[in-house]
């Protein structure tokens, strides 16, 4: 892994806003995104996010877009199945299912920064990989609360509903077509807002996320030392099935790297609102410190380097 790219990656303006935030957090500084400019952020990216991918997907023939969805979805289904086998050994059913949902979908701001990353090093994924956050962002969250099930426990269906009306999965799939339907010509009046202005944007939007993160820190003792290990060997694990399942599919070292990002990235948007109604014993301070708290930064930092040169090395 070359040290030249992991500095690189970690003087990015990305990561350098989210070491800001979470420095202006620990010295209690009065900085403070209005929550109204941090919604519209979300907003903002998520639909960009969903109608750069469309655009692309217009311009994709099926049979190169299909074993990457299929292998994205595979993931989406075998990671937390293998979380939850991991985490029951040291948590009870509905708390380890909870975590293994989390840990199973994805973090759109996590595939942000991959994005940036794979493409300041020169290998600019493949233009569909947007649709994949779509693929990966509900399947794990649903195969979480299968895992909880028993008698009494949680509301499957109202759950599966709070998924999809969700936000993201609106924003996202939404996007999604409106690019596919537009394509080029129909993008091009709005590609300078969606899509010049997007590294930018996504810069104070890390700002926040630091901040955010940074209030969990002090959670981290209260977690258990078998929780920070599992957020930080979890990503690992996971990233590097998701570059081999990238590899697998037919996808270049930026692809690669974008999967496994999202492979190993652990929601913290999407998961904990349904988990909400699907899982209400679940303690949610678990799932969001082990993602947000210890996950998230990690991936920030080390991950994406990591994940890169695993890329690099199995296209050698």
């Amino acid at each position: 892994m070359s040290g030249e790219l992991i500095l690189q990656n970690l003087t990015s303006p990305v990561v350098l806003a989210f070491v800001l935030g979470a420095i202006a957090t620990l010295v209690r500084s009065d900085l403070k995104i209005p929550e109204q400019i941090y919604s519209a952020l979300s907003v903002y990216l998520l639909l960009a996010i969903g109608l750069k991918g469309g655009v692309e997907l217009s311009n994709t023939t099926f049979d190169v877009v299909i074993w990457p969805a299929l292998g994205t979805l595979a993931l989406g289904v075998l990671i937390p199945v293998i979380a939850f086998a991991v985490l029951r050994r040291k948590f009870d059913r509905a708390n380890a299912a909870a975590i293994a949902a989390h840990y199973g979908s994805v973090s759109a701001v996590t595939y942000m920064a991959a994005v940036a990353f794979a493409t300041r090093a020169g290998d600019n994924p493949e233009g569909f990989m947007p649709a994949m956050v779509a693929i990966l962002e509900v399947p794990a969250i649903i195969v979480g609360l299968l895992l909880a099930r028993r008698k009494g426990s949680g509301d499957l269906k109202s759950a599966v509903a709070e998924i999809l009306s969700g936000k993201s999965v609106i924003l996202l799939i939404g996007g999604l077509m409106m690019g596919l339907a537009a394509g080029d010509a129909g993008f091009a009046p709005v590609a300078p807002v969606f899509k010049t202005a997007f590294s930018g944007l996504l810069v104070i939007f890390l700002l926040e996320m630091g901040m955010v993160a940074a209030r969990r820190f002090a959670d981290v003792r209260r977690v258990g030392a078998f929780l920070v290990g599992f957020a930080l060997l979890a990503p690992i694990a996971q990233g590097a099935l998701g570059v081999i399942v990238g590899h697998l599919c037919g996808l270049g070292p930026g692809g690669m790297t974008i999967l496994g990002a999202m492979a190993a990235s652990a929601s913290y948007i999407a998961a904990p609102a349904a988990v909400r109604v699907g899982i209400p014993e679940a303690n949610p301070s678990l799932s969001l410190t082990a993602a947000l708290g210890i996950t998230f930064p990690f991936n920030l930092s080390i991950g994406l380097p990591l994940y890169h040169w695993f890329a690099l090395h199995l296209t050698k």
